[in-house]
C-alpha cells in the first residue's frame, strides 16, 4: 500500500497516480476505469500471473485479500483495506493474492495490470467462503451471476498447479 499525495489549490486537486520510479514492481501493460454502484462486490478473483495496481478516484471501497503464494512468509493470511477518495491510496495486489473489491458507495476505481487479461489467468471464489477467512461487512452484496456462481477457495487453488505445487511463480507460457 502506498499513500498518495493530493496536491489542492482553489482550482482543485491533482493526484499522482502512478511513477515507475517507485519501484512497485509493475510495469503496467493495460489500465482499466471501473464504475460501480454501492454494495457492489467484484470477485474474489486470484490470478496466477497478472499483479493489479488499484486506487480508488471517487468514493469508497474495502479490498479483501487472502494470500495464496506459497512462498510468500504472509501465506494464508486475509485482510481488509479501506481506499477512499478522501485519502488517496495505492495498492499493489501481487499474483497469487487473491482479492475482491466491496465498494461501500457509488465509486470509481482505476487500476492497472502488468499483463493483458487471458482466461488462464483468472479464478474465482465465492466471495463469503468461511475457508477465505475474508470478515466482509455486508451480508447481501449484489454479485455478477459468474462471481455469485464460483465455488469454494479449495476449488479455485486446485487449479493453479504451480500455486497449489508450491512454486514461487506461474511457469512461462501461462
Amino acid at each position: 500500500m502506498l499513500e498518495l499525495r493530493d496536491h489542492a489549490d482553489d482550482r482543485g486537486v491533482f493526484t499522482e497516480l502512478f511513477r515507475s520510479s517507485w519501484g512497485l514492481g509493475v510495469d503496467p501493460v493495460q489500465w482499466n476505469v471501473v464504475r460501480s454502484e454501492a454494495n457492489v462486490l467484484r470477485g474474489v478473483h486470484v490470478h496466477p500471473v497478472h499483479d493489479d495496481l488499484l486506487t480508488v478516484a471517487t468514493g469508497r471501497a474495502v479490498i479483501g485479500l487472502r494470500d495464496l503464494r506459497t512462498d510468500s512468509p504472509s501465506l494464508g493470511a486475509a485482510a481488509l483495506v479501506e481506499l477512499n477518495e478522501t485519502d488517496p491510496g495505492l495498492i499493489r495486489i501481487p499474483h497469487g493474492v487473491a482479492h475482491g473489491f466491496l465498494f461501500l458507495e457509488r465509486s470509481l476505481h482505476v487500476y492497472a495490470v502488468s499483463h493483458a487479461w487471458h482466461p488462464d489467468d483468472e479464478r474465482l471464489c465465492r466471495w463469503d467462503d468461511p475457508a477465505l477467512g475474508i470478515d466482509w461487512p455486508v451480508e447481501h452484496p449484489c454479485l455478477s451471476g459468474r462471481d455469485g456462481a464460483a465455488a469454494g477457495l479449495a476449488e479455485m487453488v486446485e487449479p493453479i498447479p504451480w500455486l497449489s505445487a508450491g512454486f514461487a511463480e506461474a511457469p512461462s507460457g501461462v
